[in-house]
Parts: C-alpha cells; sequence; structure tokens
C-alpha cells in the first residue's frame, strides 16, 4: 500500500492492536511487582530489574507479528516514518546535549553550591519550606528530579539532624521541590518529550504549566512555611559553598524563560561550567570530557526507549489501536474537559505501570495527540497535561525511582515519606481544577 492510500485510508478500529502495550505492561509491571512485593531484590529496586528497553523490544516484536495484510518491509517502513518524525529527531539531539550538560555540571560542583549558598541565605527558622525552594530552583535548573533528590536529600538529612526535625517531613520537602522544577524545567527530559511529541514550543508548554504548577507550590510553600510557625527556631549549621559555581545553573534558567533556542541554551550552559569548573579547579578538561560523555550516556536508555515506543506506536496507528482508543474515549467523556480528563488519566497509569515519567509520556503521547485534535484541546495544554500527569504519579509511588533513592540515602521507608508530599498531591487537585475550568 502506497504512503498516500495509507493516509487516506482511516484504519479501523480494532483493539487488538494494543496488544504490544498490554504485553510490555505485563512484563515490565508484572516483574516489578514480583521483585518489589513477592520476592523483594536486594536494595529494593525490584521495578528496575526488568530492562524497559527489554520489554518494549518484545513488545515490538509482537507488533510485527500482527496485521498479515502487511509485508515486513512494509512493517519497517512504518516504523521508520515513525522515528523519522523530526519531533522524534530534535527530542533525542536534545536529550544527547542535557546529558551532556548535566554531566559537566554536576562534576563542576554546581548543584552542590547552589544549594548551600541558598541555605545560608534562608533563615534557620524556614529551613524546611527552604529546603522546597531550594529543590524547586535547583531541579529547574537542572531538570532532574532524580539528580536534585540524589544532591539535596544528603543535605536535607543534615538539616533535620541539626534542627531536631522530622527526617520524613524534610525529605519529602525535597522530593516536591524535586518534581516541580523536573515539570518546569525547559531542559528536563520530560519537557523535552510533551512538547516535541505535540509539536510545541517549550516556552508556550511553560507559560500554560506555570498557571497549573505554580499554584500548587505556592500553597505547598504556604503550609510548610505555617509549620515553620509552629516550631521551634532551629540552627542549621553553616555550608560551604562558591557562589560563582551556582551562576551558570542561573544564566541557563533566564535564557531557557527569555525563550532562546534550547540547543543554545544547553551549549552556553556547557561552555559556562566548563570555564567555571576550570577557573576554580573543579574540573579539568579530561575529567570535564569524562563527564559530559556520561552524562550522555545516561540518556542512551532513554533514547533507546523513545525510538522502540515511536516504532510500536507506528504499528498500532496502523492497525487501528489509536482509533479504537478515540472510540473509547468517544463513548465515556464528552467535550473538552473529557478530552483533558483522558489524556491526564492515560498518562498517569502508563506512569504507575512503567514507574518513569519520561517513558510514560513517550509512550502516551502519540495516542494523547490524537485525543487532543479529536476533542480540541490545544498542544500546549495537552503537553502540559502530559507533564503534570505523570509528574503526580511519579512523585507519589513508593517504588519510582524519586522516593527509592531518597529512602535509600536516609535509610528511611519509601512509604514514610508519602504523608510529607504536599506538592504532588495539591498539584493533583489544581490539574483537576483546571479541567472542570476547560470550556
Amino acid at each position: 500500500m502506497s504512503d498516500e492510500a495509507r493516509v487516506k485510508t482511516k484504519p479501523e478500529a480494532n483493539a487488538k492492536a494494543l496488544l504490544p502495550i498490554g504485553i510490555f505492561l505485563l512484563l515490565y509491571l508484572g516483574s516489578g511487582i514480583y521483585f518489589e512485593y513477592i520476592r523483594p531484590a536486594e536494595g529494593g529496586m525490584g521495578f528496575y530489574i526488568m530492562s524497559v528497553t527489554v520489554a518494549f523490544g518484545i513488545a515490538l516484536i509482537a507488533a510485527f507479528l500482527q496485521n498479515r495484510s502487511l509485508s515486513f518491509d512494509e512493517k519497517i517502513h512504518i516504523c521508520a516514518q515513525g522515528i523519522g518524525d523530526d519531533n522524534i529527531t530534535i527530542m533525542l539531539l536534545i536529550f544527547l546535549l542535557a546529558g551532556a550538560f548535566g554531566g559537566i555540571a554536576g562534576a563542576a560542583g554546581g548543584a552542590v553550591n547552589t544549594a548551600n549558598m541558598l541555605l545560608n541565605i534562608i533563615p534557620a527558622r524556614f529551613a524546611v519550606s527552604g529546603l522546597f525552594i531550594i529543590a524547586c530552583l535547583i531541579s529547574m535548573a537542572m531538570g532532574t528530579s532524580v539528580g536534585t533528590i540524589t544532591v539535596l536529600v544528603p543535605i536535607a538529612a543534615a538539616v533535620a539532624k541539626n534542627g531536631g526535625l522530622s527526617l520524613p517531613m524534610c525529605v519529602g520537602t525535597v522530593v516536591g521541590g524535586a518534581m516541580f522544577g523536573d515539570n518546569l524545567s525547559v531542559i528536563s527530559d520530560t519537557t523535552i518529550a510533551a512538547t516535541k511529541t505535540q509539536g510545541v514550543e517549550m516556552k508556550d508548554k511553560f507559560l500554560t504549566n506555570i498557571r497549573i504548577a505554580l499554584p500548587a507550590a505556592l500553597v505547598t510553600l504556604a503550609v510548610l512555611i505555617a509549620l515553620s510557625f509552629g516550631s521551634k527556631p532551629v540552627a542549621v549549621g553553616e555550608f560551604e559553598f562558591n557562589a560563582l559555581l551556582a551562576v551558570p545553573y542561573f544564566v541557563v534558567l533566564v535564557l531557557a524563560l527569555l525563550g532562546l533556542n534550547v540547543f543554545l541554551v544547553l551549549l552556553i550552559g556547557v561552555l559556562l561550567y566548563l570555564a567555571a569548573g576550570l577557573m576554580f579547579g573543579s574540573l579539568d578538561l579530561p575529567t570535564a570530557f569524562a563527564a559530559m560523555g556520561n552524562g550522555t550516556s545516561g540518556m542512551f536508555e532513554t533514547m533507546v526507549v523513545t525510538i522502540l515506543v515511536a516504532s510500536i506506536s507506528s504499528l498500532m496507528r496502523e492497525n487501528g489501536g489509536f482509533e479504537w482508543i478515540l472510540g473509547f474515549i468517544r463513548r465515556h467523556f464528552n467535550g473538552r474537559r473529557g478530552g483533558m480528563l483522558g489524556i491526564s488519566l492515560l498518562t498517569a497509569f502508563m506512569d504507575v505501570a512503567t514507574a518513569n515519567n519520561t517513558i510514560a509520556i513517550v509512550v502516551a503521547a502519540p495516542m494523547a495527540r490524537d485525543i487532543s485534535r479529536e476533542f480540541g484541546v490545544s498542544g500546549k495544554m495537552t503537553a502540559s497535561l502530559l507533564d503534570t500527569s505523570s509528574c503526580i504519579a511519579q512523585g507519589i509511588i513508593p517504588y519510582g525511582a524519586q522516593l527509592l533513592i531518597a529512602a535509600g540515602l536516609t535509610g528511611i521507608s519509601s512509604l514514610a515519606i508519602i504523608p510529607w508530599l504536599f506538592y504532588p498531591f495539591l498539584l493533583m487537585i489544581f490539574v483537576a481544577a483546571a479541567i472542570l475550568r476547560a470550556k
């Protein structure tokens, strides 16, 4: 069948076309539950024993075995069209550059110095609310919630110990701030995935997203300040820092918010941290290049998953799977609100199943794009819902990397942190309010 004929012929709704995703969920979610709760793996990372690329690879094989009316070569062509989409290509290239920036910034000591600087500025009484603000800013600048948590949780533990504060509260505060920053960062892999799959500008998604996320963050901050007034003043100690090593993060943040091309923003960030690291002795050329290499290597799995999911999604669409989803939503949801709710629930479900917000977005995005077109939801709102819904789910599931790492660094249970996750739960309320306000 020619490309022109394929475009003109609308595929018939076919629930069986979604079988590859069902196989992936069975393999990945099933193994995660087994190794996390039935036969716990050493270290408590049961959801990361089954490689996500292996699970998606098997799902892709299943997709190829469907629809015998198409030849193998035709299926390869369909996959190639999905992978070769302009937005997918841009997304993959940004992932590489974002990895290089994250690697060199971390090696130069940018995050630690930024955190220590801000913690010394904030009054001791408001140390907990200060941790939230610091986590928000660093996560926005770094573009990674996991990286932020890895850097800040040990500092939060020190603050809790020195000030006699609740350790789960301090850790939960950092996790909430990290999810806020990751959700709004224009260089986060979640933002990159959400915007590029919907074909919208990062700045437009940011402006749409901040109307939902900022009120939730402000309410969270108000709650933390109220808790601070209800407790005794604390002495959290002093932390050493070099303010100049914090400057590149803020430059990157400002340039990104001004709407500068994300490639230029990340490139400028890499050059600034290279210069700062060499100037202050935290880096030399060999360690700088190694750090950038490690950062890009850390993105490889996400890039491979993106390629696999683009292939699977193209085949599922061709076989009528997306048409079946649209039909299901038409029967159970009405109007723009229904479309927005459908996108949110779909993304949250994928995150609960995969325990990875970036992968959840990549999987849900093609279906979300069809839903948005059918129900009149703008691309920037769809991108915002993809990002916020995945961050809500990822921020509260006890088996996600964020809570597992935070718990592992402090020796407490991930379940003990959940009651203190004010921001993710408030964000859920504000997302629901945004959907209800839609006309």
